[in-house]
């Protein structure tokens, strides 16, 4: 599972649509209407907050309204859209995780995407979060190292 901290604007296809289903599970998990996934790294930040069913499902709004732009079709009645707006902390170091973990993904799977991002420095936070410094966050499970993608204009 993979609840993105990053802008969804960032995802290929296959990116947002596998994000729809996990933060779709991530509700389900949130809401106690699933046993698999329960501790999930992923899903302590939601689970920190004081109501993390509605903090779920205003991260989900926003990857909805990613889809829309993108003309896709995805399902708005799975969504509570009676929501207390809210903002979470992300660190700079979790967000330049996650953008090197999703640079790797894009090289192999969609070149396009990843030429057009490969240059930026800090990526957009999803909007659910505010950017704040420090390392990666406590609860993310850190993969082997891959090198670090070359950012240089030969691209």
């Amino acid at each position: 599972m993979r609840i993105w901290s990053l802008h969804p604007k960032y995802l290929d296809t296959k990116g947002l649509v596998a994000l729809w289903r996990e933060t779709l599970l991530a509700k389900h998990v949130l809401e106690g209407n699933t046993k698999g996934y329960k501790n999930h790294p992923q899903l302590n930040r939601f689970k920190e907050t004081i109501n993390p069913s509605a903090c779920i499902n205003q991260y989900w709004i926003s990857v909805y309204h990613e889809a829309v732009e993108r003309g896709y079709n995805f399902s708005k009645e799975k969504i509570n859209w009676e929501i207390n707006v809210v903002k979470l902390k992300v660190t700079k170091g979790q967000l330049g995780y996650e953008f090197e973990h999703l640079l790797h993904k894009l090289k192999s799977r969609d070149e396009n995407r990843f030429k057009e991002i490969v240059k930026i420095e800090l990526p957009d936070p999803h909007p659910l979060f505010s950017v704040v410094d420090g390392d990666v966050e406590a609860w993310e499970i850190i993969k082997e190292q891959s090198p670090h993608i070359s950012r240089n204009k030969s691209h």
